[in-house]
């Protein structure tokens, strides 16, 4: 093994326990980060942290110093294959279920006991002869056991010298609790006869001591409900990264040399084997079919919600549902260096990062919890030091201190970014992290690749004009596609793919004394006539003249089909535009992003493409450094640009945009150095990638303000003593459960599809008898 690098940086996967807001968040970053060369950045809906940190602080080293910060941590499980992977991860959903019973129970034995004190307390009618020592009975469990994952965690947090929102429920449950065993046993509530009004602002009564029994439970009874409520939404929030998990495949049909089939664990298949995919089941991994024909469903996979065909060298992707026949497929990717691994990592990446804002709100979280201590101390001393009744006092402290709520402050972005990815990933667009979402969201231009991207990247025929009074467009055509299957020529496997596709149950005749000659063409015998395939020359008239003249004017390729010396046919062969492309451009325009072509194809072709598509800025022969060169020009100039490409030569110019898109049908060089990667490998992606960033960002802001909103309001009416502690415990909790339930809103998100845009150009190349 070699010595490393000493400015190597490894990075690590936390799961740290035991965080309720950001102030945990806050602190467990900022422990982390007293380590020589270490950062962290730490989310708390997830409840994961990624460290970033030189090889010579071990993952020992970061558990230590997370548990010192009165934290749990865990290291991260150790790669393994798929199958084995699947297993962890039902796990570790398998532990969901668990905590989620657990906390149910809590809550549900919390909420009998509370219930009956809160009704007594509230409603004055139905306080019978020593009710309330009924009601200290029951609240005594509820501030104890019902309270004490709360009071648990603060002693955690005192222990370590860390105030968090624990802290703060805890004091007010406690303080609630000791106030009203004070008043029962010392104060004169304890009386048999004693009857309390209810009011939502603190009082006092003839002189005798309030029990605040109702805040005392319904403090741990809303905070309970709204955590377990919280954690069930933020749970689903994730759901689209556990159903791309779900997509694993168990065991696998594998079939030997010798047409013999033995069934084996998914982790045992090995590239190179063939494994059988029969109608309703999902392909094991990545791989290329060998044998048989279907529909496969990648609608879980890449978002396209219409069945593919594939057939013998179709490319296929774990995770598909064949709907059809019978399919022998050999691997080509197993375990992580599948396309659905590749995916699922890229969208538990994404959610590990953090919007700028929310660094924000971390930062104020950090200061909050204190100064929210010290303000109650002060509250408490101000109203005593002013004569008030100590009871009011106290009942001003306890609200400010249950009032206060970081927990809002920690799930705005997370929680937005987590439904925001998922979703994404359902419509195929996968984003690698926030940075991406807050380029997308200000971007103004768009630099576009051609080959690949906005063409379907290989060659096509986008016209067949038929001679009139000749033999006919069809026999033509069958004469044309068997002549070229003698050819490796790109144009000849264009013709021959096209022919064959028009008459599926016809195969095409044999060929004899096949002739190619460069830069010409190809001629043969078939079927008792002579046949060439050749460059036309000049002497055409009627159709097929006007079928060259619009092929030339379209940059595409006309080859002349000659049938015993006679013209018979022209065909226009090209690259053709993505049906999305037209829309897709159109889009981006309306959202305000200036389309720019650059390619490294011939102007004419290129010119062609653009005004089909309408883009006025074009930029032809462009080498990789040119497209670079361009994207850094841009930017110079003060625009915001974004690159869309798909191929090697895209890659430097996708790594040094603002934001770099990728065709997830591209190189894995051009995925690689992008921050987005449309999965689904349709152009018109990248506007629904934009309004999605737009939405989200939207999602966030709104967040942020309800959760700085509601403190600096609510706080404030605490201190005046004008807000009951029971009340303030609903405000606080509802507060989170908003944050969240507008979070998943995202979830439901649909791009908008308007009608598709005229093309800028006729589509001349469909006319004349295009198939």
């Amino acid at each position: 093994m070699g010595v490393e690098a000493p400015d190597t940086v490894v990075t690590t996967d936390l799961t740290v326990g035991g965080m309720t807001c950001a102030a945990c968040v806050k602190r467990v970053e900022k422990r982390l980060g007293r380590l020589d060369g270490v950062t962290a950045t730490v989310n708390l809906a997830t409840g994961r942290a990624r460290v970033s940190h030189p090889p010579s602080v071990t993952p020992a080293d970061l558990v230590t110093t997370v548990e010192q910060a009165g934290y749990t941590a865990e290291l991260p499980e150790p790669p393994r294959q798929e199958q084995e992977q699947g297993k962890g991860e039902q796990g570790r959903q398998g532990g969901q279920p668990a905590q989620e019973a657990r906390q149910r129970q809590q809550l549900l034995v919390t909420a009998l006991l509370a219930l009956p004190v809160l009704v007594l307390s509230m409603a004055p009618a139905l306080q019978f002869r020593n009710w309330q020592w009924l009601c200290f009975a029951l609240a005594a469990p509820v501030a104890t056991w019902g309270a004490w994952p709360f009071h648990l965690r603060a002693l955690r947090g005192l222990r370590h010298a860390a105030a968090t929102m624990d802290t703060l429920v805890s004091l007010g449950v406690a303080a609630s609790f000791g106030w009203s065993a004070y008043a029962l046993f010392l104060g004169g509530a304890g009386d048999p006869g004693m009857t309390m009004p209810f009011t939502l602002l603190p009082s006092a009564d003839d002189g005798v001591a309030h029990v605040y029994l109702e805040a005392a439970v319904g403090v741990p009874l809303f905070v309970l409900a709204g955590r377990f409520l919280e954690a069930r939404a933020r749970h689903g929030t994730g759901q689209a990264l556990r159903s791309l998990a779900g997509l694993a495949v168990k065991d696998v049909a594998v079939r030997e040399d010798t047409g013999a089939e033995s069934v084996i664990p998914v982790a045992r298949l090995r590239v190179g084997q063939v494994f059988v995919v029969r109608p309703g089941e999902r392909v094991a991994t990545d791989g290329v079919v060998v044998e048989g024909s279907s529909a496969v469903d990648l609608s879980l996979v890449t978002g396209e919600s219409e069945p593919v065909e594939v057939g013998p060298g179709t490319g296929l992707t774990g995770g598909a549902v064949n709907a059809g026949g019978l399919l022998l497929v050999r691997a080509t990717a197993v375990g992580a260096d599948t396309r659905l691994a590749r995916i699922t990592r890229m969208v538990t990446d994404a959610q590990a990062g953090k919007a700028n804002a929310q660094r924000l709100a971390d930062e104020v979280a950090g200061v909050f919890v204190p100064v929210v201590l010290s303000l109650a101390a002060t509250v408490l001393g101000f109203w005593l030091g002013a004569g008030a009744d100590p009871q009011a006092a106290v009942t001003a402290c306890v609200a400010v201190l249950v009032v206060a709520c970081p927990c809002a402050l920690g799930l705005a972005t997370p929680t937005a970014l987590m439904a925001a990815t998922g979703r994404g990933a359902q419509l195929g667009v996968l984003v690698t992290g926030p940075q991406a979402l807050e380029a997308l969201k200000h971007v103004d231009t768009g630099v576009l690749d051609k080959t690949g991207t906005l063409t379907s990247g290989h060659m096509s025929v986008t016209a067949f004009t038929a001679a009139p009074d000749g033999i006919g467009g069809e026999a033509a055509l069958r004469l044309a596609g068997a002549v070229e299957q003698g050819s490796e020529h790109p144009l000849g496997r264009a013709v021959t793919a096209y022919a064959r596709k028009s008459a599926p149950q016809e195969p095409l005749p044999e060929v004899r004394e096949f002739a190619a000659e460069a830069g010409r063409g190809v001629r043969g015998e078939v079927d008792g006539h002579v046949v060439e395939v050749r460059s036309p020359g000049d002497g055409l008239e009627g159709p097929l003249a006007r079928a060259l003249a619009e092929a030339e004017s379209a940059a595409h390729t006309p080859v002349l089909v000659l049938v015993d010396g006679r013209p018979e046919a022209l065909v226009a062969v090209g690259d053709l535009v993505r049906p999305g492309s037209y829309r897709a451009v159109d889009r981006l325009r309306r959202l305000g992003v200036r389309p720019v072509l650059a390619t490294g194809d011939r102007e004419a072709t290129a010119r062609a493409v653009a005004g089909d598509l309408g883009i006025d800025e074009v930029h032809a022969r462009c080498t990789p450094e040119g497209k670079a060169s361009l994207v850094r020009e841009l930017r110079e100039s003060g625009r915001r640009v974004a690159v869309i490409g798909d191929g090697v030569n895209d890659a430097a110019a996708l790594a040094g945009a603002d934001l770099g898109i990728a065709m997830g049908s591209g190189t894995d060089v051009a995925i690689g150095a992008a921050d987005v990667t449309l999965v689904r490998g349709d152009i018109e992606a990248v506007a629904d990638a934009v309004r999605l960033a737009r939405r989200t960002l939207r999602t966030i802001r709104v967040n942020l303000l309800w959760a700085f909103g509601y403190n600096a309001v609510t706080v404030p009416l605490a201190a005046v003593g004008l807000l009951n502690p029971m009340v303030a415990a609903a405000a606080m909790s509802a507060s989170s459960l908003l944050v969240v339930g507008n979070s998943l809103r995202l979830r439901t998100w649909r791009p908008a599809r308007g009608p598709a845009p005229r093309p800028h150009r006729d589509r001349r190349q469909n006319r004349g008898g295009h198939r």
